[in-house]
C-alpha cells in the first residue's frame, strides 16, 4: 500500500485558469518582448517554392492561422496554419493575381478585419488597395485604386499601416528611408498626402521592409545589405522624425520580409534565396553566458530568486529578479560547483525555506542533498549525502519534493517514468526507501522525459520532455501518490522551446516557466484568462 503525506491546499478559490493548461499562452515580459536581442532562429521553417520562386513580402492574419506572401509570381499566396503561428503547420490553399496592377510586387499588407489588402512594388511605384468581399479570402480581392510614393521613393519595398488605418509608411531600396505619410480617410489610399521621411541609411542601404510595434513606439527596418533586423525607439509613437536606432540582430541569407506576432514573442522573417518562411522567437531569458547546456530550474518561492543547473559548467547558478516572478528583470549573481558529485547535472530542487538544495544528475544516477548555511546563497552551499537511483533509472532527468519532505520523486529517460520515493526523516535523502510499485508511466505521453513539477497540493502532476516538446497535466485522485495519476490534456510549446528541458509554476498556478535547451533560455506563459 502506498504511503503518501497530502498538504492542504490555500483557502479560498484560485484565479480562474490557474494550474489548467487549457489556459496557458506565451506571455513574454513587455520589456523582452520585441527586443530584438532576444530573437532565436527555431527549427520552425516552410518553403514556398512550389507557389513562389521569389518570395517578397510576408503577412499573418491576427489570430496566426493564415499566412500570405507576395513574390515574383505576381501573386498572393495564401495558407491555412493548422497549429496557429506554427509555419511548419502551413498549407497552401488559393492565390490571388496582381499582375494586372503590379509586375514587380515587393510587400503586402491587410487590414486588420481582413476586408482590404495593399500591394506595393518596383513596377508602379505605387500602393494598390484592394477590397475582399469575404474577410481574409485572398480569392475574393477586386482592384480599387492606387497612390503613386513616386514622388519619395522608386523603388518601394515595403510597406505598413498605423492599426487605425491613419497612417501608412513605406521604405525603399533608393532613398534607404522609411517615408510616412497621412491619410485623412482611414485605409483609403487615394487620401494619402506626404509628411515626413527618416532615414536608415546608417544601419541599412538595402532595407527590404518595415514595420511597428502595435503602440507606435518602436520601429524595426530589415535589409539586404545587412541580412539583419534593426530596431528603433519612437518617443513620440507613430512620429518617425523622433526615432533613434537602438539595436540589431543579424538574420542572415536573403531576408526579404518579415511580419511580427501583435505580442512580439515571434517573428518570421521570408528568404527569397531559400524561397522559405523561417521562424524566430523573442522574449526569452537567456542563460548562455552562464550555462550553454541548461537542464533544470528552480524559483524561490517569493519569485526574487532564479536557479538554473546544466550539463556543461557543472554548476547552480543563482540569479536575481528585481521584480519577482519577472524574467526581463533577472541579473546573474553568482554559482556553486557540485562536479565533485554529479559531472553531468540534470536537476535541481531546493525546500521550501532555502536551507537544503538537491542535483540529480546523468554520471551519479543519485540525489545529492547540501546544506546551505545561509538560506538561498548557492556559495553557502556544503555537500551532505546522497541517494541513489540507478535501479529505478539510470538516466535521471529531474527531482521533486513535497512541500513537507516526506515524499521525493524523480523522472527519468530510461523507463520513462516518475518513481516516488518516502524519506523517513523528512529532507533527508540517505532515509528514503520505495514501494516496488509506486510509479507511473509516462511514455503514452512523452518518450524523452526531463522535467517534473507537482502544485503545492499534490492533486496535479506536470511532466516535459523533448519528444513531444510540450507540457502533459495528470491528475492525481490521492494527492501526492502517484500511481493515482491520470493523463488530463498537454500545452505544446515547441514555437518557443524545440528542446523543453524542464517546467516550473509560480505558486499560485498563474504562470509557468519552460527551460529550453537547444536556445538556453528560459520563457514565461501565463495561465488565465486573455
Amino acid at each position: 500500500m502506498s504511503v503518501w503525506k497530502k498538504v492542504a491546499s490555500a483557502a479560498g478559490g484560485e484565479p480562474e485558469g490557474a494550474w489548467d493548461l487549457s489556459y496557458a499562452y506565451y506571455d513574454p515580459p513587455a520589456s523582452l518582448a520585441w527586443d530584438v536581442s532576444t530573437m532565436y532562429k527555431t527549427p520552425k521553417v516552410f518553403s514556398v517554392a512550389a507557389q513562389e520562386s521569389t518570395p517578397q513580402g510576408l503577412f499573418f492574419k491576427p489570430d496566426g492561422t493564415k499566412m500570405y506572401v507576395i513574390g515574383n509570381s505576381q501573386t498572393v499566396t495564401e495558407y491555412n496554419l493548422s497549429t496557429a503561428w506554427d509555419v511548419s503547420s502551413a498549407s497552401y490553399l488559393q492565390s490571388f493575381i496582381v499582375s494586372a496592377q503590379e509586375t514587380q510586387p515587393t510587400g503586402l499588407f491587410f487590414k486588420p478585419d481582413g476586408t482590404k489588402m495593399y500591394v506595393i512594388g518596383l513596377t508602379g511605384y505605387d500602393v494598390n488597395e484592394y477590397d475582399l468581399s469575404t474577410a481574409w479570402d485572398v480569392s475574393s480581392a477586386s482592384y480599387q485604386q492606387n497612390f503613386s510614393v513616386a514622388a519619395q521613393e522608386t523603388q518601394p519595398s515595403g510597406i505598413f499601416f498605423k492599426p487605425d488605418g491613419t497612417k501608412m509608411y513605406v521604405i525603399g531600396y533608393v532613398g534607404d528611408d522609411v517615408n510616412e505619410y497621412d491619410l485623412s480617410t482611414a485605409w483609403d489610399v487615394s487620401s494619402a498626402s506626404y509628411l515626413q521621411n527618416f532615414s536608415v541609411a546608417a544601419q541599412e542601404t538595402l532595407p527590404t521592409d518595415v514595420s511597428f510595434k502595435p503602440d507606435g513606439t518602436k520601429m524595426y527596418v530589415l535589409g539586404f545589405a545587412g541580412s539583419d533586423m534593426n530596431e528603433y525607439s519612437l518617443s513620440t509613437p507613430w512620429d518617425i522624425s523622433s526615432a533613434s536606432y537602438v539595436q540589431n540582430r543579424f538574420i542572415g541569407n536573403s531576408p526579404a520580409g518579415f511580419f511580427f506576432k501583435p505580442d512580439g514573442g515571434a517573428f518570421y522573417a521570408v528568404d527569397f534565396g531559400y524561397d522559405t518562411v523561417e521562424q524566430w522567437t523573442l522574449g526569452g531569458f537567456s542563460v548562455f553566458a552562464q550555462e550553454s547546456s541548461p537542464t533544470g530550474i528552480f524559483f524561490k518561492p517569493d519569485g526574487t530568486k532564479m536557479y538554473v543547473i546544466g550539463l556543461v559548467g557543472d554548476k547552480v547558478n543563482e540569479y536575481d529578479l528585481s521584480t519577482a516572478w519577472d524574467l526581463s528583470s533577472a541579473s546573474y549573481l553568482q554559482n556553486f560547483s557540485v562536479a565533485a558529485q554529479e559531472l553531468n547535472p540534470t536537476g535541481v530542487f531546493f525546500k521550501p525555506d532555502g536551507t537544503k538544495m538537491y542535483v540529480i544528475g546523468l554520471s551519479g544516477d543519485d540525489v545529492n542533498e547540501y546544506d546551505l548555511s545561509t538560506a538561498w546563497d548557492v556559495t553557502s552551499a556544503s555537500y551532505q549525502t546522497s541517494f541513489s537511483v540507478v535501479y529505478q533509472d539510470n538516466s535521471p532527468e529531474g527531482v521533486f519534493f513535497s512541500p513537507d519532505g516526506a515524499n521525493m520523486y524523480i523522472i527519468g529517460v530510461q523507463w520513462k517514468r516518475v518513481t516516488q520515493y518516502y524519506p523517513t526523516t523528512a529532507w533527508d535523502v540517505s532515509t528514503a526507501s520505495r514501494f516496488s510499485f509506486d510509479e507511473f508511466s509516462v511514455s503514452a505521453q512523452e518518450l524523452d522525459p526531463t522535467g517534473l513539477f507537482f502544485k503545492p497540493d499534490g492533486t496535479k502532476m506536470y511532466v516535459v520532455g523533448t519528444t513531444g516538446d510540450d507540457v502533459n497535466e495528470y491528475d492525481l485522485s490521492t494527492p501526492w501518490d502517484v500511481t493515482s495519476a491520470s493523463y488530463l490534456q498537454n500545452f505544446n510549446v515547441e514555437v518557443q522551446a524545440p528542446s523543453v528541458e524542464d517546467v516550473f509554476f509560480k505558486d499560485d498556478g498563474t504562470q509557468m516557466f519552460i527551460l529550453d535547451l537547444t536556445d538556453r533560455r528560459v520563457y514565461s506563459y501565463t495561465l488565465g484568462p486573455q
